[in-house]
């Protein structure tokens, strides 16, 4: 714990203007980032009597080692300048809104030839126009399906289009008139952009024009007695009006704007946002943030914007935004706003009338959900807290340990021998932290010499970067790059586990030893009876199999288990699909694809001079020539020839690889790190696979 007095800016050091400060910690990364009218009067205010400071910004001081401020011009400027640091480094200690989840929205794609209706998730894409977000996906099919009768636009998958395209046969819902189908040219290009076109009108809140042109024209085909057709545009109508009931009226004066609402108490605040178009709801969402600081709800507003829309451009930022307090100052808010839309943004709040009756719904929205997330965050803070607790008083540890490191060994039957190490911080997985090895200091199978390697490998970088900022000579650390990211092994833990039993703990006991290193705590968790091991103890600890810090342990090992064995599985498929063009330095995925796409094969490619292989774009002449190095040394002696019938066989892996290169398809391995093992690998191989 740091003195704040320690680091504390010189008097007049700092200047009276508007900034951007960032706090770090003893390692260098930064841990909370703020802007200021005045930076000589914010920064001055963390530096009073540590019992006058809000009890998180108290924390918050004590944790820095030091300060540093950026001067700009503006308070917009100090704006966005806040919201691209927070972005860049994620600091500890800063305002941010948890999202429990990734809302669906309704997403056009006008920016294909033929747009397609979807349910979209997570990074919005340039060109696509986007409706909601909505409460759950089943909500968007159900309006879609209402819709696609009025406006048939395509909703099938890429794949799908181009085998109708290429049978002449469109799917079920072009036989069913729920689709123009553009793929077996029914309509053209133009015409079917022009559906998508309206159909995205009708989604922005233009409703009455469609619904009173299909009215005349039901009448027009009464009178013209096409009964049929009447008929068919009256059944139109009432799907038109079933889809618009499905969002309430509730501004009459067809308004377009977001409501947010908050409620908070000393720790948390919950934040609701009622998205409004054409005057009626078209989309909710909210989020829950910690109180880092002594934060005003104006405050509070101010970082919602930010993550609103920090994002956003045109019309995805209303022309009115209503909030329950003004940002103080209120006026760089509302310009960052307006320069974000390309338009005036009016930002207030709502005093009477339709918007204050609407602003107290989502007001009790933001009630409700600060409620329920209490009860849901008590539980696992008291349940993650006990584990901790757990733990440290059965491994006889001064503290609980914070950080958790697990190491896991992976390999088939001694062959692509692999090691993963995964990072839980607080109880909770970290998974930026995740790191993989490959076992390079001898072949074969033996779990504890990797081990070892592992742990000696991890730890000397840990030391080296230690000596190298010159920690242990004069107190002072540098554990971060220069701009604030952490370096690849920055932060030691306070308990390193291990899978296995006795050989595993005592040979990662021994790396630690062998480095000098005393401060660390090990232990290993066995799967067959889930005994924890301790170095030099004959006899394992045994926790209650009901005990929290078991589990605790139990899905580090596992999830250590699981990064292992997919970066070995992952490994293993690319030794399978190795290539000759592996072997030239610097030559990356994207341009081996475009060689064999433009000779057809690597057969092909072989037989090219080094002028022929110059003329793909991206490929130099120093280039062409490691790429015919690398071909000449792998070329076979002689081509392979049918013994029964005397031909000569084709080259079965060049007609692979320029069947690839023709459908455009990258070449792609099986369990990438990160996703789960698949529930259908064999009993066999599993068992095989360690």
């Amino acid at each position: 714990m740091a003195d704040p007095s320690s680091y504390r800016p010189k008097p007049g050091q700092i200047p009276d203007s508007p900034g951007v400060y960032k706090f770090r910690d003893e390692h260098r990364r930064v841990i909370y980032v703020g802007k200021a009218k005045s930076l000589r009067q914010r920064l001055a205010s963390y530096f009073q009597d540590l019992a006058g400071l809000h009890p998180r910004t108290r924390t918050m001081v004590t944790t820095a080692a030091s300060v540093e401020w950026t001067v700009v011009s503006t308070e917009v400027e100090a704006l966005q300048l806040e919201y691209s640091w927070i972005k860049e480094f994620d600091p500890r200690f800063n305002v941010k809104y948890r999202d429990d989840k990734s809302y669906p929205y309704l997403a056009v794609t006008m920016n294909e030839e033929f747009p397609r209706v979807q349910v979209m998730r997570g990074q919005k894409k340039k060109g696509v126009r986007y409706f909601g977000p909505y409460g759950h996906a089943w909500a968007i099919r159900d309006t879609v399906d209402l819709l696609l009768r009025v406006f048939p636009v395509r909703t099938c998958s890429a794949g799908v289009f181009k085998n109708a395209a290429r049978t002449g046969r469109p799917c079920l819902l072009g036989y069913i008139g729920k689709c123009s189908a553009p793929c077996v040219e029914r309509v053209s290009a133009e015409e079917h952009r022009e559906l998508a076109e309206e159909f995205s009108d009708f989604m922005a809140g233009r409703t009455g024009t469609y619904i009173r042109r299909l009215e005349q024209q039901m009448t027009d085909a009464a009178e013209e007695m096409e009964y049929e057709r009447a008929a068919r545009l009256r059944d139109d109508i009432e799907a038109l009006k079933k889809a618009m009931e499905k969002s309430a009226v509730v501004l009459a004066d067809a308004t377009d704007a977001d409501l947010i609402a908050l409620s908070e108490d000393e720790l948390e605040a919950a934040v609701q946002i009622f998205h409004v178009r054409g005057g009626r709801v078209r989309g909710q969402r909210g989020w829950v943030t910690d109180k880092v600081e002594a934060v005003t709800t104006g405050d509070l507003v101010e970082h919602a914007l930010q993550q609103l829309y920090g994002e956003e451009t045109g019309d995805s930022v209303p022309k009115e935004v209503l909030v329950p307090a003004l940002p103080d100052p209120v006026e760089p808010v509302q310009e960052w706003l307006t320069a974000r839309r390309g338009s005036n943004v009016s930002l207030r709040i709502p005093q009477r009338g339709d918007k204050k009756a609407l602003m107290e719904t989502v007001q009790r929205n933001a009630l409700q959900a600060l409620g329920l997330h209490k009860t849901k965050r008590a539980s696992d803070l008291t349940t993650r807290s006990r584990a901790l607790e757990e733990i440290a008083e059965a491994l006889d540890l001064e503290s609980a340990p914070l950080r958790i490191e697990c190491y896991d060994i992976s390999h088939l039957q001694g062959d692509d021998v692999v090691a993963s190490m995964v990072v839980f911080e607080d109880g909770l997985q970290r998974k930026s932290e995740y790191r993989r090895f490959q076992i390079k200091g001898f072949e074969g199978q033996d779990d504890v010499r990797s081990m070892h390697e592992v742990l000696t490998r991890r730890f000397k970088r840990y030391i080296a970067e230690k000596e190298k900022t010159g920690e242990w000579a004069d107190g002072e650390t540098g554990f971060t790059e220069e701009d604030g990211r952490p370096k690849r092994f920055a932060y030691p833990p306070q308990l390193v586990v291990v899978d296995g039993g006795q050989p595993q703990v005592a040979a990662a006991q021994k790396a630690l030893d062998e480095l000098g290193i005393d401060d660390i705590a090990v232990c290993g968790l066995a799967k067959r009876l889930e005994e924890v091991w301790l170095p030099d103890e004959d006899d394992p600890v045994v926790l209650p199999r009901t005990s929290e810090g078991l589990y605790l342990l139990q899905r580090v090992r596992d999830e250590a288990h699981r990064f292992a064995i997919t970066y070995q599985r992952a490994k293993r498929a690319r030794r399978f699909k190795a290539s000759p063009l592996d072997d030239v330095p610097g030559l990356g995925e994207a341009r081996k694809q475009t060689l064999i796409k433009h000779f057809g094969s690597v057969k092909k490619l072989r037989s090219a001079t080094i002028d022929q292989i110059c003329e793909v774009p991206g490929i130099g002449r120093k280039t062409a020539e490691a790429i015919a190095v690398a071909l000449a040394r792998a070329a076979p002696a002689a081509p392979a020839v049918n013994t029964a019938t005397g031909e000569i066989m084709e080259d079965t892996a060049d007609t692979a690889d320029a069947a690839d290169a023709a459908d455009g398809v990258p070449e792609t391995t099986a369990g990438s790190p990160g996703e789960p093992v698949s529930a259908g690998a064999s009993d066999e191989r599993r068992g095989q696979e360690r």
